[in-house]
Parts: structure tokens; sequence; C-alpha cells
């Protein structure tokens, strides 16, 4: 059981999950068996009451963790599934510590932060790392944060408990660029890895994010101050595209130099496959546009499963996918069809995707977006919120029902097609109670879902409170909108779409989180074709 440690230094945001998601990647592709772990210093059990605006989207596990976006990552580059248990925070841990004292399992004991709490973190990641060869834990924040010092005390602990040869550690640090006498800067790495190393832990492994190549100079200057072989300092710099990451790490030896400090036997790599999704995503022969009309356009990383779908749906149509992000709100203060029309006419918007999200603000213009690529025939996708959207659209517009919408934004509408199920109405915790995870759906024979995934029954990951309201079924239909998925009592709408149109289909789910780069989802998939369809009318 070997234990790789990945903390970061002088600012956040620095790449740590891609890092570790890489290590994890080279050591699968050398036959290892390999697990992820994300621990988050915050108090939250999860991130499932989060505003994107704090740590990005909220990905969500198919036995309903809703957890940081790095186990997304996690799951892209190693295409396995997780759990809820991969994901460990501050308020998981005292949680666990607080329910045991209440249980009386501390009788006579003083519960103090050490050994009681760095205990529980060990005795977790050791429950989790107990069938795999190697485990790689991403420690979020940055070392010298207060949140962070028990979960540093237990990784330190680990070493001197499982043995020096069965435990590495990395530490990811920032070499700012002075561009004005074209200088890099090694001082802050210093700083953070001296702090570190007051800490008890000593990086093994150091990745220099750096916006310029480093020079053998930097380099050694890396290797003299923060007591690491100049061979284990690692160049870390920006990529076009994520998936070229771990290429980059292979060659500068980091999966063999993993492999001799922990004393085991050098294996040479398969990632024949991974480089070549890397061809296809940097040479295709097409490009379309897709307008992502959202609540958090202004943070990409709202989006981030998204994102990476509809990239894994390009490299399946030898296509490269830009994004044109269009604000909701802007939509509402601008006028919707001028701000579309102006788009369309710039070629900018080959197909729209409205995305999922919470709360009232920016619904409007994502109303007026589904009714835009109604009208106009665009091809359109709906996630989880964009189905609701769709919903409330077709309503009013297709059914007449004026001021139909969801209670969510309007308790008080005439007409609530978007509504609670009888079991949510009475809840007051706001977290851990959505339907959120795996759920099946059955698709309608003949449908355009249906065909899309080649199959009737199939499963995927949900994260939101409400649902389409059944007594509104019928008049759908009629006018219609085909409810082409429902949950296989027939109680929950699953996936809609209009037949009629060249592509209209929107989710309750997230299939996002399912796709994969060797194994793009076949909604994503079908997306892209008929927009580079579209765009060649």
């Amino acid at each position: 059981m070997k234990f790789i440690f990945v903390t970061g230094g002088v600012i956040s945001s620095l790449g740590k999950g891609l890092i570790a998601s890489s290590i994890g990647l080279l050591m699968k592709a050398r036959d290892f068996k390999v697990n992820l772990v994300k621990i988050d210093p915050y108090l939250q059990i999860d991130a499932g009451t989060m505003s994107p605006y704090e740590h990005g989207e909220v990905f969500v596990t198919d036995d309903g963790g809703e957890t940081d976006l790095d186990i997304g990552n996690y799951e892209r580059f190693l295409d396995m599934n997780l759990t809820a248990q991969n994901s460990i925070t501050t308020g998981k841990i005292y949680w666990n510590i607080l329910t045991k004292e209440r249980q009386g399992r501390f009788l006579g004991k003083t519960v103090q932060v050490i050994p009681h709490i760095t205990d529980e973190i060990k005795s977790s990641l050791l429950n989790l790392g107990r069938d795999f060869d190697f485990t790689v834990v991403e420690i979020g924040g940055t070392v010298g944060d207060i949140e962070s010092q028990p979960f540093l005390e237990a990784i330190r602990q680990m070493k001197k408990d499982l043995g020096k040869e069965n435990v590495l550690y990395v530490h990811v640090s920032l070499l700012p660029y002075i561009k004005t006498t074209d200088e890099v800067k090694t001082k802050p790495t210093q700083h953070s890895v001296k702090e570190l190393r007051a800490l008890g832990i000593t990086p093994d492994i150091l990745f220099a994010r750096t916006e310029v190549p480093l020079t053998d100079k930097v380099r050694e200057k890396l290797s003299l101050f923060c007591d690491v072989e100049k061979e284990a300092v690692i160049e870390a710099m920006n990529t076009e595209y994520i998936y070229e990451i771990p290429i980059n790490f292979e060659k500068q030896g980091l999966g063999n130099l993993i492999l001799d400090k922990l004393s085991l036997e050098k294996r040479n790599p398969e990632l024949e496959y991974w480089n070549s999704i890397i061809k296809r995503i940097k040479n295709p022969d097409h490009e379309v546009t897709i307008g992502m009309v959202g609540k958090y356009v202004e943070l990409k990383d709202a989006y981030k499963s998204l994102i990476e779908a509809l990239t894994h749906g390009g490299i399946d149509n030898n296509t490269r996918v830009k994004l044109n992000w269009i604000s909701s709100e802007a939509l509402e203060e601008s006028g919707c069809c001028e701000v579309l029309d102006r788009e369309r006419e710039n070629n900018k918007l080959d197909a729209i995707l409205v995305p999922g999200g919470f709360g009232v603000r920016g619904i409007e213009g994502m109303i007026e977006a589904v009714r835009y690529a109604r009208e106009k025939d665009i091809p359109f996708l709906g996630i989880c919120l964009g189905l609701q959207c769709a919903i409330i659209e077709f309503a009013r517009n297709v059914c007449g029902l004026e001021g139909a919408n969801s209670t969510e934004f309007d308790p008080e509408t005439p007409y609530p097609v978007i509504d609670f199920l009888p079991e949510q109405r009475n809840i007051t915790d706001k977290g851990g109670t959505m339907r959120v995870g795996a759920y099946t759906a059955l698709l309608k024979e003949g449908s355009f879902v249906n065909k899309i995934y080649g199959k009737r029954e199939i499963s995927e990951r949900h994260r939101h409170r409400y649902e389409v309201n059944n007594k509104f079924k019928d008049i759908f239909e009629e006018k219609g909108l085909t409810l082409s998925g429902v949950s296989p009592d027939g109680r929950l709408v699953e996936f809609i779409e209009i037949s009629r149109l060249q592509f209209f289909v929107a989710t309750q789910a997230h299939p996002e989180f399912k796709s994969r780069p060797d194994m793009p989802h076949p909604l994503f998939s079908s997306f892209i074709r008929i927009a580079l369809k579209n765009k060649h009318k």
C-alpha cells in the first residue's frame, strides 16, 4: 500500500487536482491499481450547499456524494467511478469524532486534535487505500492555512507509521515570472517548502508551476534551497488541453521517478490510447461554436464537467468545440433575440446549451434562449435546470399557460409546471436532501434519446430538488413535447424532446458527470454531430 500526498503552496488554484490526476494516470498506465482522494479542509460535510462561486461546480458521484470538482478530474483521467468516501472534509472528520464521543467511545479520555482527529484522518485514508497499490491524496488549500494543519500532521505521521518506502510527498508551488526583468522568482517556493518542513514534511518531488520553461539554473537553485534532487524538480507549465499534462510529466521522467523513490522496479507505461486522444483534440477537421447560456458564465469552473463533456463529444466527431459564453442576465437586459441574432450572424452560434443552476437570477434569460432555439430550430440541449426552463417556455408559449413557472422562482404561479414532490415539501435541512446520485430512467421506444443511447434502460447522475409536475403531462404531449424518458415508476420526467426539430433534447440529469475523453457520452456526441450539421446547412 503506497501513499502519494500532494500539497500546495503560495496560492490556491495551482492545479493540484490535475497533477494528482496525472500521477494516478501514470501509475495506472504502468498496470498498478490506483485510488484518488481529495481532502478539503472546510467545515462543511460536503460541497452540496456551496455556491459555484466558492469552489466551482459540485461534482456528483454515483452514490450521491456531492464533492469538489477535482473528483471529476480524477474520474475522467482514470476512467473510474469514485464514491462519496473519496471526498474527505474537516466537517466529515469532526462529525465522525463527535458522533463517537456521544456514543461513549472515548469514555474517560479527553478528546483532542492529536491523537483523535489525526487518527480518524489516518484511519479514513488507510481504509480507502486498502485494496489499491497506490492511493494519491490531494490536500486542498495551501501550506500555512490553519484549517489544513490536522491533515498535514496526519500525513506526517503516516510516513512513520507505514515506512518511508511507502509514503511520498509531492509539493506544488508557484514560480512567479517577472516580465519586466525576464526573471523567474524562486523565493515564494523556497518559503513554501520552508513552511512545510517546519511541519515535519520534506517534499520528495517539487512541481514548479511556471509560465516559462525552467532553466537548469532555476532547477539547481530549487534543488539546493528546497532540498530535493534536481531531477525531482518537475516543470508544470500551462497546456492548451489538460489531457496533455500527464504526457508532459512522463517526458520529464515522473513515472519512473515515483517508482524509484518508493523502491519499486521501473515499468514502461501504456500511453498509446492517451496520446491518440491528444492528437485527435489538437488536429480536428471541423469546428463548431456552442452558445452556453448560463448564470455563472464569468466563472468557467462552475461548468467544468460540461466543458469537458463537450470536448469529448468533439473528439468523437473530429471537431474542435468552441464555447460562446452568454450571460442569461445579459439576455434579460439586452433583449434575447437581438443578442442571439447578432451571435448567429457572426458565426458564433451553431447550437445552444442551457446548463444547470439554482435560484431565480437570470432565469428569464435562460427561458428566452430556449424559446429562440425552439422557434429558430437551432440544436438545443438542456441540462437539469435547462430542462425545467424548456418546460416553462413550452408551457407559456406553446400550451398557452400564461404565467407558467417553477414554484422555486414564483411560489404563486397559476401554473406550477415545475414543483416539489410531496416528500420534499416538509424538508428543512438543505444539505444532502436533494435527489442526488445515480437514478435509472426508461426511454421511450423509438424516441430520439432511445436511438442516441441505443438502449431503453439507462442510468444518469442527478442533483436537483424540483421536478416536472405530472398534472401537465397530457397537455405537453398533446402540443408536441415528447416525454421521452421517465423513472421506472413513471412518476418523474427524466428526458424531453421535440421530434419535429433537428435536435431539441433536455434531461433532468447531469450526463456530463459520466463522460470520459476515451468514452464520450453519447448525448454530447450526438449534440456536437447535429451542431456540425447545422453549421453547414
